[in-house]
């Protein structure tokens, strides 16, 4: 069998995944998030957070790439969807369409997505939301969040950032959840598609700190399928 080929990624996208995206990756329920605080860990220019807040909920989102000029930072999201959407195209037999539906409704979803998170992110309301901070240390104080969510970054950038590393980003992020909140991570595979070879031992690392699950995602897209995986945090 021939083996499906990876990624081409040097360093870290910055991706612009809508709400709905977000809803099938993780199985968020939106009025669940009401009265309670969420963070969105490395996520780039997704329109996750604007929606959240247009919604009443208090939504933050962490990221390196919120440094600088924030039209610069729009105008470089713009561009990220271009590169991305030709790296696609040409891999396009490797993907599942059925959500998606083609490379081109994929492209016009990520353009919508850049749209709302530009406005809420230049905007006066948006501008305490988006913070430039990179993990494994966040500028959140302990037990802020009821929900924290990663979307392809942790275990998708294995080769880049090694066990040591994703370690302490997981400790990171269950610090800053409340006692019962959840940090929830997708997908659990590498840019090569292949599953990380030291889950199982963060997991066994962290298991006086938090109860782990794997909870099916009902966003097909990647060629391996990939479940989340949920740290609830012990109270």
């Amino acid at each position: 069998m021939e083996k499906t080929p990876a990624y081409p990624q040097t360093g870290v996208a910055s991706t612009c995944r809508s709400y709905e995206e977000y809803e099938r990756m993780f199985g968020i329920e939106t009025d669940k998030l009401l009265g309670g605080k969420v963070l969105d860990v490395a996520g780039g220019a997704s329109s996750f957070t604007a929606h959240l807040c247009a919604r009443g909920i208090d939504a933050f989102a962490a990221d390196p790439f919120y440094e600088g000029d924030r039209q610069a930072i729009v105008a470089a999201a713009a561009r990220e969807i271009d590169t991305s959407s030709a790296k696609i195209a040409a891999m396009a037999h490797v993907y599942d369409w059925s959500y998606y539906g083609s490379p081109e409704c994929h492209r016009r979803m990520r353009e919508a997505s850049l749209e709302a998170f530009a406005d809420h992110f230049q905007s006066e309301a948006g501008g305490g939301k988006y913070l430039a901070a990179s993990l494994p240390r966040l500028p959140f104080e302990d037990d802020m969040f009821s929900l924290v969510v990663c979307s392809h970054f942790l275990f998708l950038y294995a080769d880049q950032f090694g066990e040591r590393f994703h370690e302490e980003a997981l400790r990171e992020l269950l610090r800053i959840a409340a006692p019962g909140g959840e940090v929830r991570i997708y997908p659990l595979v590498t840019l090569a598609w292949e599953p990380v070879p030291y889950l199982d031992r963060l997991l066994r690392a962290l298991a006086s700190e938090a109860d782990a699950a794997f909870v099916p995602s009902s966003l097909p897209f990647v060629p391996r399928e990939s479940r989340v995986l949920t740290l609830r945090k012990r109270g």
